[in-house]
């Protein structure tokens, strides 16, 4: 019997307005997030892979609530995702980008990660710093380190802090938002295996987001491509990496590139610009992208996820699924 899941994302849409004219009035919107479905199990880690401005980042803030929908639906162990806040505030959390901008400089680390302690009203000052000092050398620091200030680490020990900030208050899903992008190759692999071995030691389940596909292949169980705010290709990470069926997979997979500078590889390369997601095209927008010869067909069927093997999504598109 499979387990029913822990997060379900339904139709889910983030549209912000465009503003225009004399008195600002709304003239368009800006379809960042567009039609989104996806399923999350408890103890998985999803990829959600795409360039930037394919709305990853939207989507994880949405997730978590730290945008609102326009539309659809975000359920969290079969309940809404806005059900009990203070609940969900501990069953949820982010580990953002840049731990230089996402660390306030003018508190200790000590009191960045023991706020949740505060506005969840748990444990006494004495407990707090207890636990603060175990969140500490959980992720690899001394407890010394809860006196300083975040300027005096390097950007590993940073992200190191906000991951013991993410998993304080013991939460069941963490939007991982490019945790080792801004970080030194050598570093990033200790990032990810830390990020690994707390997922085992606490059943944490991860919604990785990353345009590293090399990265992402080492942490993920499934992947999900993103093309302009749409989920063009979901299932297991080895087999997409192993056999993409979407013609926009395939070429990200191709700019993977090779530990063995010798080795055969062919390149795909992109052609035509990103449509804009103000006034996306009809149809496929990856087809009228790359100006694809079957796009015109992509124009007279509604384009949706169709399962073709089990667990393994793809648009079924004529013009970039052969």
């Amino acid at each position: 019997m499979v387990s029913p899941p822990l997060l379900n994302v339904t139709d889910l849409n983030v549209h912000f307005p465009v503003r225009g004219g004399v008195f600002l009035r709304t003239i368009g919107s800006c379809k960042a997030v567009d039609g989104v479905s996806l399923t999350l199990q408890r103890g998985e880690t999803l990829g959600i892979i795409g360039e930037s401005g394919c709305g990853k980042t939207t989507l994880g803030k949405a997730i978590v609530h730290l945008l609102k929908p326009t539309a659809g639906t975000v359920m969290f162990e079969g309940q809404p995702q806005h059900h009990d806040r203070r609940q969900r505030a501990r069953d949820f959390q982010m580990i953002f980008q840049d731990p230089a901008e996402s660390l306030n400089p003018r508190q200790t680390v000590g009191d960045i990660i023991g706020e949740g302690f505060v506005v969840q009203k748990m444990g006494t000052p004495n407990e707090r710093r207890q636990w603060v000092a175990a969140l500490l050398e959980k992720v690899g620091l001394p407890t010394s380190s809860a006196r300083k200030f975040p300027f005096e680490f390097s950007g590993g020990q940073r992200q190191r802090i906000g991951i013991a900030r993410a998993i304080a208050l013991k939460p069941k899903l963490i939007v991982c938002d490019e945790p080792v992008s801004a970080l030194d190759v050598s570093v990033q692999s200790q990032v990810l295996n830390l990020l690994m071995d707390l997922q085992k030691e606490m059943e944490l389940s991860y919604l990785f987001i990353s345009h590293n596909l090399a990265v992402v292949k080492h942490i993920s169980d499934r992947l999900a491509i993103m093309y302009l705010g749409k989920i063009v290709e979901m299932g297991p990470a080895e087999e997409l990496y192993r056999a993409p069926r979407h013609a926009y997979t395939k070429a990200l997979i191709s700019a993977i590139p090779e530990a063995d500078p010798t080795a055969p590889k062919q390149r795909i390369r992109l052609t035509g610009d990103i449509p804009s997601p103000i006034n996306p095209p009809p149809g496929c927008a990856f087809g009228h992208r790359v100006k694809a010869p079957r796009y015109e067909e992509s124009l007279k069927q509604p384009i949706a996820l169709k399962e073709i093997t089990p667990g393994h999504f793809v648009s079924n598109c004529p013009c970039c699924v052969e």
